[in-house]
C-alpha cells in the first residue's frame, strides 16, 4: 500500500516525471538539433537552453550558444547584473576582450569564469563556435558601456 504522505523528494520526483511527459523539462533530456532559437541576447548567436532555469525556479541558467554561419559580432562593450558566469567552449573559437584582463582567444576546451560585472566585449568568431554557458541567475540585466566615455 502506499505512503498516504509521500516526502518532498517523492514529491519533487513525481512532478519532475510529470513534466517530462508534458514535455517540460526533466532531469534528464534529449534536446534535437531544431531546439536552438534565434531569440536569445545577440541576433548572430542561437541558443538552446538545457532546462536549468526550469528545474531552479530561475536560480541558474545553462544553454548551449553556437554560431549564426556568416554572421559575426557586433555588440558593444558590456556588463552583466549576475553572480555567476562561467564558459566552456565546446567547438572552434572566439576573440574576447575583459577590462583589466585584456584579450583571449578561445578555443575548443577553453574555459571562462567571467567575474560579475566585468565589462567585456566579443571581437570576433568562427562560424562553427559552440560553447556552453552557464549563468545565476538564469535571467540578468546587461548594461551597455557608454560609447562616449571610451
Amino acid at each position: 500500500m502506499p505512503d498516504l504522505f509521500p516526502t518532498t523528494e517523492e514529491v519533487t520526483q513525481e512532478k519532475l516525471k510529470d513534466d517530462a511527459a508534458a514535455g517540460g523539462p526533466s532531469i534528464v533530456n534529449h534536446l534535437g538539433p531544431d531546439s536552438f532559437k534565434k531569440d536569445g541576447l545577440r541576433p548572430f548567436f542561437e541558443y538552446r537552453p538545457l532546462g536549468l532555469k526550469e528545474l531552479t525556479g530561475g536560480k541558474v541558467g545553462a544553454h548551449v550558444i553556437r554560431a549564426v554561419p556568416g554572421q559575426h559580432p557586433d555588440a558593444p562593450r558590456h556588463s552583466h547584473a549576475l553572480q555567476f558566469q562561467f564558459v566552456y567552449v565546446l567547438k572552434g573559437w572566439t576573440i574576447f576582450e575583459y577590462e583589466g584582463y585584456g584579450q583571449h582567444k578561445l578555443v575548443a576546451g577553453s574555459t571562462v569564469y567571467q567575474p560579475p560585472g566585468v565589462k567585456h566585449k566579443e571581437i570576433d568568431h568562427s562560424d562553427d563556435l559552440e560553447l556552453i554557458e552557464i549563468t545565476m541567475p538564469a535571467d540578468f540585466e546587461t548594461a551597455v558601456e557608454d560609447q562616449a566615455a571610451t
